[in-house]
């Protein structure tokens, strides 16, 4: 009986941290495809022929979301230590469980429209000409299977 206890125990300690492997890797993916894919980053840099003033605002925005989303994947990790000691210390889907997953969403939610107002803050500082490939760029690196 013991045993079957523990390897039902061991079943789903390993099921939540596989879920949450799982949804961290997956959040880290997409939100990597959209903060900077290589060509919306080359498009803004390179072919939509920026002036001085427009690179220098842009390096700026870049800078102030480079800060958040380090705040934010910092939160996410902390999630994740807290999702590992709340399973470990129960080895069940105690409420301190949920708590640490709820925490990682809410930070992958906040990275994503973090995320989302930074390519819209570097739209506004686009001319009407570049806005137009810029937006062709954002739909593209949003819509596309990357594989």
């Amino acid at each position: 009986m013991m045993t079957a206890t523990r390897s039902l125990l061991l079943t789903i300690v390993l099921s939540v941290v596989a879920a949450a492997a799982g949804a961290w890797g997956g959040a880290r993916y997409v939100v990597g495809q959209m903060h900077h894919p290589a060509s919306l980053h080359q498009t803004m840099h390179k072919s939509l022929d920026l002036t001085t003033e427009q690179d220098q605002r842009i390096g700026g925005l870049e800078r102030d979301y480079a800060v958040r989303r380090h705040a934010l994947e910092a939160e996410m990790r902390a999630a994740n230590a807290d999702l590992a000691q709340a399973i470990q210390a129960k080895h069940a889907y105690t409420p301190a469980v949920q708590q640490a997953i709820d925490r990682s969403h809410h930070a992958m939610s906040e990275l994503q429209k973090q995320s989302i107002l930074h390519v819209l803050a570097m739209r506004q500082v686009l001319t009407s000409e570049q806005t137009a490939r810029f937006d062709d760029t954002v739909v593209k690196a949003l819509t596309e299977d990357p594989s």
